[in-house]
């Protein structure tokens, strides 16, 4: 790590030297494996690692940005003085502004060993298992459409001439089948997933199952009658809704006008059942890191709570069109680009009720297990809706026959109103991007089937 470090700071003042006011060099190492399995064989295995330099310079309120992958001391430079041509020759902003430094508390435990201590042959038999478990429950699962397993192990450092600096290192892993289940003359689909900081976080025998219970209660689906009833969200589809509202909270869509939240802070927008945080610095969260791509501290950002929106997500740039501080929301993807404003970790906070107990207080309704097209179903200036669903049908309060080829519709503001109720054990669920979400009953939503 403290090579990367060195890479920086060697960037910052080759910056400066080379003529701009500020500096902020961010430097990353990003190695990671993807193993696909189908029919008890490796179809295709990936191993890739990648390091390079991102080079932020700022002349005055002109900033532009080069990247590159030589970190030699030559090469440094020359990167160097590519990004502050490129600030000259820009375009005066007056918001654009280095970050400035603060106190960052270290987070430990976000980096996994079993990562580089697992070989490849290990993984792909954690792969080949998730695919074997779903193939061997049940005689009516007739394959698997895909079964994958995948890593990553990120190395980050950053500096700038305004006294930013820090490093961290984090990891992931995660694994997913589509398991396909054949009866009443039609074929089913059902992911099973899980994630973790390493493999031997990973249980490929559950995975394997859900996927496989998943397909299996969907044999014999037809549609639901069109009426308005409770609807109770599954993990999986709560975390695409949160995923999407968190978008929808970040200040570049809120500053543009393209989000239904928009002018609306302290305004109530939310039954008070259900709350939303973005947390940078969860110890369980995928997006976890001590500072965000700026270097800006991490933190828990109350976004929805009390039923009043209470926040928006901000980076040193949109926080600086705001006249308010960033509140650690800058992510890249990489070193190649540009920090911009995005969620780290969304938690909807739990309630106290279980699965079997928000389905009694549904009554009359529909578990709704999947969602397609979510992101392109949706309005991102009003929050309209309408999406294709599948899932169950709730009578007399548990769940009964499976129904598809339906739609969900309304509005974003108007549903996060009508929630009643959050179920008790939430999920990491990589969906919309890092969210953790229990199930949530919303009282009414417009269901659309025969």
């Amino acid at each position: 790590m403290s090579d990367l470090s060195a890479v920086a700071r060697r960037a910052v003042e080759a910056t400066t030297a080379a003529g701009a006011s500020d500096a902020e060099a961010y430097v990353s190492r990003d190695g990671g494996r993807t193993v696909r399995v189908h029919g008890g064989e490796v179809e295709s295995l990936e191993a890739a690692t990648q390091t390079g330099v991102g080079v932020r310079a700022w002349h005055g309120h002109r900033v532009g940005y080069a990247y590159g992958t030589d970190l030699s001391e030559a090469g440094v430079i020359e990167l160097a003085g590519r990004a502050s041509e490129a600030a000259a020759a820009a375009d005066e902003d007056e918001f654009a502004a280095p970050p400035q430094p603060a106190e960052v508390e270290a987070l430990p435990g976000l980096s996994d060993p079993s990562i580089a201590e697992w070989d490849t042959s290990r993984v792909v038999d954690l792969a080949l298992t998730v695919e074997r478990t779903a193939l061997e429950s049940d005689p009516r699962l007739v394959g698997v459409e895909v079964a994958v397993y995948a890593d990553s192990d990120e190395q980050v450092a950053i500096a700038s001439s305004a006294g930013v600096a820090g490093e961290y290192e984090a990891s992931s892993a995660y694994a997913y089948l589509s398991a396909l289940a054949e009866g009443k003359g039609a074929r089913e689909t059902g992911l099973g997933f899980g994630l973790a900081r390493g493999p031997r976080g990973l249980d490929p025998e559950a995975i394997g199952a859900e996927g496989a219970q998943r397909a299996l209660a969907m044999i014999g689906a037809g549609k639901p009658a069109s009426r308005s009833c409770p609807v109770v969200l599954d993990e999986t589809v709560a975390a695409s809704f949160a995923g999407l509202i968190g978008g929808g909270l970040g200040a570049k869509a809120v500053q543009r006008g393209r989000s239904p939240f928009a002018g609306r802070l302290e305004e109530e927008v939310a039954s008070e059942a259900f709350a939303l945080y973005d947390d940078g610095r969860d110890p369980e969260g995928p997006a976890s890191a001590p500072f965000d791509a700026e270097g800006v501290p991490r933190r828990r950002t109350a976004l929805i709570e009390g039923g009043r929106l209470r926040s928006y997500l901000f980076d040193t740039y949109t926080a600086n069109r705001e006249g308010t501080s960033s509140t650690g929301s800058a992510s890249r993807q990489g070193y190649r680009s540009l920090p911009s404003v995005s969620t780290s970790n969304l938690v909807v906070a739990r309630g106290s009720l279980s699965l079997e107990q928000l389905l009694a207080e549904a009554g009359e309704g529909v578990y709704v297990t999947d969602v397609a097209g979510l992101h392109s179903g949706v309005n991102p200036v009003t929050g309209v809706f309408s999406v294709g669903a599948s899932g169950r049908i709730i009578r007399d309060g548990a769940l009964a026959e499976p129904v598809r080829e339906f739609t969900i519709a309304g509005e974003l503001v108007a549903m996060l109103s009508a929630v009643k109720a959050a179920g008790a054990e939430p999920r990491w669920v990589p969906f919309g991007g890092s969210v953790s979400t229990p199930p949530l009953l919303v009282a009414e939503m417009a269901i659309s089937g025969s």
